[in-house]
């Protein structure tokens, strides 16, 4: 009788809740300090008039349910904040709604912020990027960030020695960078990872980034694979701070001020400079030697309000590389556990590698204060400047020999027998130029539309923009290569000596490009059924030194359901991008260049969705992303990657597809710490036009005919996770973990790579590196109780342990192709860095 009671009253107890839920709505959100962006906790949200209120979390979190179908005035208060409210429409029943807000210091003149959720532009991966500032990394760019939070990007074969990335199987030169609205562009001879500098983006002078792995609106550029777009800081007060570790170092400074009566006309500065010096971790690679790596950059961002509708601004950066390389010995073994070989080489000679790059960006912007059709007007111009000079004159006397594997063997590891000894002889002397204008028109007005029904909003935003791009590149390259094999030189002849490989040419190329865009945005919003968001556009791109004319339209639809519990959003894209070539693209290795190279073409389609979910007692945000993409590649030039370098076929010979999915995960699996883990699988495929690709396989003595071979960036796998926790009673020390585990990549042999087209793989990347910080002092929370602390004068100072490759794998970079006498190729593997530690500080004022 007792069970049945309690049945029925868990059954009643049942209905009555769902009866409940019917009548109910949700909403959530975060706060956050206007002046700071710090998340503040125990504000106390309440709607106005009732007794439902809830009080944000340590994490500025909050979750409240409220009435559905009625009108609320929702009240954040909180002592040392102005009260504010915020206005809700009425929801439907079982319905979510996301409001994040920013509440008003009490002795501030800033505004309240709300801003409701809505649909993420185009499907584009948002963040902000104060939580990576302390993420262990070992170039200190941040593009070695993005692997982490981006989805289907990884760092190809240069590794943690690379701050190049390949997205969704293409390449590093498919890869779109802006920083507010200047487009980026990078060094082109770099050939490999060690030599690389510092890239533009200064996360110190960073609010935020964007990043789209493919399917992008036509207000990007064109290119094949993804757009990176910073946004940097616009500074309301004075703030600086200051960092250095065993790798380098690196200081900013900003602020603002009035210039004269009126509280609009202030003058903002951002300015930073970086050090960076991996000599430290370059000395665990094979080749010992006395490395020297200099790389330094300066770089500032200056705003002026003219009048309160007219801003003038000024992007300049002045970056500084010098690699200088002497040398002295190498050893490398490889091969099978019963056939081990080793490669020792005796160097003479050095390398000297020196990238100046600087650019300068002046912006007028002109945004009217218009309650309605609001609109903004925008003229940029930008310079940038590369010189790129390489000197090698390295001799490298080698020797082949097989090594005792047996480890029963009393002479296990010692050399049973050479198998060949020589010489390699490299030469280079190659100096690239390039400079590149731009002047720029952009401009955009939003058109809402006016409907009876109050719960319908609509609007149409219109875009545009016009480019025009002058180029003067100057390319003279010299270099030459000589392999003696056993005293003979290679390629032997009984008449004659010669080099393995000789190029020797010069190139003056000045070009204008032209290409613009035209995007409409409609929004369409029903507050109890669901948020519509279709962008159609079409870019429009002329060369005069192919005389090819191009348009590619794209377009984007996102929907999210209002009337459901859930909160997620659906994506669709599709579209063609196309790729005008760079000057890279049309030298073939034979260094002639190819005029007529045409675009390389794609037609992206792409289908996802978010879904952001709450989990835990005081409620932790968090957001899954996944998508699917298929690219059809045609006009493609084929290429093949030594390291980090590109070497480009100069021809328009290859198509192919590349299809995938990526997931992402992100949130706050401990309060107050974001992580991330992102899986991708693909499969990029292509076919040289006119070859019929052959495959041999283990075991078969004649080759097979194959439809397609495998790209250079064809990484079945990548799992890469960003993990942060602290102690549980003790905040102020903090755990990163950053993990990555990626398939590895085909190749194939050096000189004859065509018929059978990467056959082999490197082994799989897999890499963990752990950080350990410590906060040092809060001046927000240690003040009171701290009063004479010795740091007391710094905002927020941190001290972190860095371990690199805490695993200590060899991971490969490449290979050192070793050719006999007898024309027989080895593959001596080159590997990447192995276990470092770190020490890292990090003030800030």
């Amino acid at each position: 009788m007792k069970k049945t009671i309690l049945y029925f009253i868990a059954f009643f107890s049942s209905i009555a809740i769902f009866a409940q839920e019917d009548n109910l709505a949700r909403i959530t959100g975060t706060v956050k300090d206007g002046s700071n962006s710090q998340m503040v906790e125990l504000v106390t949200i309440y709607i106005k008039g009732t007794q439902i209120n809830t009080s944000s979390a340590e994490n500025g979190r909050y979750s409240l349910d409220v009435p559905a179908n009625r009108d609320l005035e929702l009240v954040f208060s909180r002592v040392g904040f102005k009260e504010s409210v915020v206005n809700v429409k009425a929801m439907p029943p079982r319905s979510a709604k996301q409001i994040d807000v920013e509440l008003a210091p009490m002795d501030s003149d800033i505004e309240f912020v709300v801003r409701e959720s809505r649909l993420e532009t185009a499907g584009m991966v948002r963040e902000s990027m104060e939580g990576f500032k302390v993420l262990p990394t070992t170039t200190g760019n941040l593009e070695s960030i993005l692997p982490h939070i981006a989805l289907g990007t990884s760092s190809g074969t240069g590794g943690e020695l690379s701050s190049q990335y390949n997205v969704r199987g293409g390449n590093y030169d498919e890869n779109l960078v802006y920083v507010n609205d200047f487009e980026i562009y990078r060094p082109q001879l770099i050939r490999a990872g060690q030599q690389e500098g510092l890239s533009f983006p200064n996360i110190d002078l960073m609010r935020d980034l964007s990043f789209s792995s493919g399917g992008f609106e036509a207000r990007y550029g064109d290119k094949q694979s993804s757009v990176l777009d910073i946004k940097y800081k616009r500074p309301d007060s004075l703030r600086a701070s200051a960092a250095a570790s065993f790798l380098g170092g690196s200081t900013h400074i900003e602020g603002s001020f009035k210039t004269g009566k009126d509280n609009f006309r202030r003058f903002r500065y951002l300015a930073g400079a970086r050090y960076k010096t991996n000599r430290y971790l370059l000395s665990s690679l094979d080749v010992k030697g006395e490395y020297v790596p200099n790389f330094a950059d300066i770089q500032t961002y200056l705003t002026y309000d003219i009048t309160r509708d007219l801003q003038v601004s000024f992007l300049g950066n002045y970056n500084r590389s010098r690699f200088t390389f002497v040398p002295e010995e190498g050893s490398s073994a490889f091969g099978l556990i019963n056939y081990a070989l080793q490669l020792y080489t005796v160097f003479e000679g050095r390398e000297v590698d020196d990238f100046t790059t600087s650019m300068g960006g002046l912006a007028l912007t002109y945004l009217p204060d218009r309650k309605r059709n609001p609109l903004f007007l925008k003229l940029l111009g930008s310079r940038y400047r590369s010189d790129e000079n390489e000197r090698f004159d390295i001799i490298g006397d080698y020797s082949l020999r097989q090594i005792e594997s047996n480890f029963g063997a009393g002479n296990f590891g010692d050399v049973i027998s050479e198998l060949g000894t020589g010489t390699q002889h490299l030469y280079v002397r190659n100096f690239l130029n390039i400079e590149v204008t731009n002047l720029e028109h952009r401009g955009g007005i939003e058109l809402q539309t006016t409907h009876l029904n109050s719960d319908n909003t609509s609007s149409h935003f219109l875009q545009w923009a016009i480019k025009l791009q002058q180029e003067n590149i100057s390319d003279r390259i010299n270099e030459w290569e000589r392999l003696d094999s056993a005293g003979y030189s290679i390629p032997y002849d009984t008449a004659n000596i010669y080099l393995f490989s000789v190029l020797k040419t010069s190139n003056q190329l000045n070009s204008t490009r032209v290409n613009g865009f035209f995007q409409d945005t409609y929004t369409f919003r029903n507050n109890s059924k669901g948020e519509w968001r279709i962008s159609a556009g079409v870019r429009a791109t002329y060369w005069d030194l192919n005389q090819e004319a191009l348009f590619s339209p794209r377009a984007q639809l996102l929907y999210k359901p209002l009337g459901i519990k859930k909160d997620i959003s659906y994506r669709l894209a599709a579209g063609l991008y196309v790729q005008p070539p760079f000057y890279r693209e049309m030298r073939a290795p034979d260094g002639t260049v190819n005029t007529d190279l045409k675009a390389q073409k794609s037609m992206h389609l792409v289908a996802g969705l978010t879904y952001d979910f709450y989990m835990g007692q005081n409620p932790k945000k968090f957001r899954l992303i996944g998508e699917a993409y298929y690219k059809s590649l045609w006009d493609m030039v084929s290429y093949e990657i030594e390291n980090v370098r590109i070497r480009y076929s100069g021809r328009n010979d290859s198509e192919g597809y590349i299809a995938g999915i990526d997931l992402r995960m992100n949130g706050e699996f401990v309060p107050g710490a974001e992580s991330y883990i992102n899986l991708s699988l693909l499969r990029a495929r292509e076919r040289i036009t006119g070859v019929q690709h052959l495959v041999r396989e283990v075991g078969q003595e004649e080759a097979t005919p194959v439809k397609d071979v495998p790209r250079p960036t064809d990484r079945l796998f990548n799992l890469s996770m960003f993990f942060q926790d602290y102690l549980p009673k003790n905040e102020n020390f903090k755990m990163h973990l950053n993990l990555t585990v990626g398939g590895g990549l085909p190749y194939g042999l050096r000189g004859n790579n065509v018929v059978y087209r990467n056959t082999y793989r490197f082994n799989p990347y897999h890499r963990v590196d752990i950080g350990f910080s410590f906060q040092l002092w809060d001046r927000l929370k240690m003040a009171n109780k701290r009063p004479n602390h010795y740091l007391r004068f710094t905002r927020n100072s941190w001290m972190s342990l860095e371990v690199f490759n805490l695993l200590d794998v060899q991971n490969q970079a490449g290979n050192n192709w070793i050719k006999t006498v007898f024309q027989q190729q080895y593959a001596i593997p080159t590997y990447l860095t192995s276990r470092r530690i770190n020490l890292r500080l990090r003030v800030e004022f």
